[in-house]
């Protein structure tokens, strides 16, 4: 029995594939003037459909939303009852289907064609209804569906998936979208933190650990224990930084050092320290750890005052990393 459900599995992908294959050489014209329009639409791309398809059309408005081109969806059932009133006059109406022929379909067109509006089919049938009252016809053509009967849309639904990411894809290139637009509008996931969390978001959580530069080795020791962050600042009497201890050269002066009195901050610290300042993005402060070899950074002002400590620890938190 596994290796039945193996078998068929394979088989359902590998149909997949070979419809989105037969695809490539279904693009043509009609698929650029389509990307024109879409891209010199001054107001929103209404994508409809019924059924199946209607939900492809669902996933294709929030990929156009998403990469910088205003949609909305419009099922074609709810269209003939009132919801036709969402399409403005600029708007340009792409409708999924594909037999072309569903009668929601057969009395949507019409109406839609009344308003004037440039329609553009993803459809599987050239010589349906819907391809003959289109403006531009992209042909989502299958010769079978991956199910066994083949009566449940699964290689026709890809097929017009696919032609939605197309469209998509397209129109990133034309309009140079670029990573810091597509963060714009994701700002809850992480890609968005790489474009707006800054250094100053983080490092107010962490404590600042601090020894002034003739702090005994107890001292030192006993602030990078309570600090939590594997170091400490090395500070004069009006806090400029002077340099940073951490807990790898405090093991290190332990390995290599019997008379431990009488030495102090000044005997341990490592001077000119990597630092950032506290209006640098995040990604900039894994970037310089990452080259550097480093766990944290001290966030200093200006004036080489110290402000605090950013740790990799914050940034894995984040999602930064």
């Amino acid at each position: 029995m596994s290796n039945a459900i193996i078998e068929t599995a394979k088989n359902v992908i590998l149909a997949e594939r070979d419809a989105i294959s037969v695809l490539a050489d279904l693009i043509n014209e009609q698929f650029e003037k389509a990307v024109q329009a879409i891209h010199l639409c001054k107001s929103r791309i209404v994508v409809s459909g019924i059924g199946k398809s209607a939900i492809v059309a669902q996933k294709i408005v929030a990929t156009f939303n998403s990469t910088g081109t205003p949609a909305i969806f419009m099922h074609a059932a709810d269209a003939i009852h009132g919801d036709l009133g969402m399409i403005q006059k600029e708007d340009v109406v792409i409708i999924l289907s594909k037999s072309g022929e569903s009668p929601e379909i057969k009395v949507l067109l019409p109406l839609i064609k009344s308003l004037n509006n440039t329609i553009i089919s993803i459809v599987g049938n050239k010589q349906s209804y819907l391809a003959k009252q289109s403006d531009i016809v992209l042909n989502s053509f299958v010769e079978k569906e991956a199910c066994p009967h083949n009566l449940a849309p699964t290689s026709s639904t890809t097929v017009q998936m696919v032609l939605g990411d197309a469209l998509a894809v397209c129109l990133i290139e034309l309009k140079k979208f670029s990573s810091e637009d597509f963060a714009k509008l994701h700002p809850g996931g992480n890609l968005g933190k790489r474009f707006y969390l800054k250094v100053n978001d983080i490092y107010k959580h962490n404590a600042a650990p601090k020894v002034l530069v003739d702090a005994d080795l107890k001292k030192v020791i006993l602030e990078i224990s309570k600090g939590r962050v594997g170091a400490t600042a090395v500070t004069d009497g009006n806090n400029l930084l002077q340099g940073i201890i951490t807990d790898g050269d405090v093991r290190r002066l332990l390995e290599k050092t019997e008379q431990l009195s009488g030495i102090t901050a000044k005997d341990v610290l490592s001077a000119n320290p990597k630092t950032i300042s506290a209006e640098t993005l995040a990604i900039e402060a894994l970037e310089l750890m990452k080259q550097f070899d480093l766990s944290q950074l001290i966030v200093t002002n200006e004036q080489n005052h110290l402000l605090g400590f950013i740790h990799l620890h914050d940034l894995i938190r984040e999602g930064i990393f």
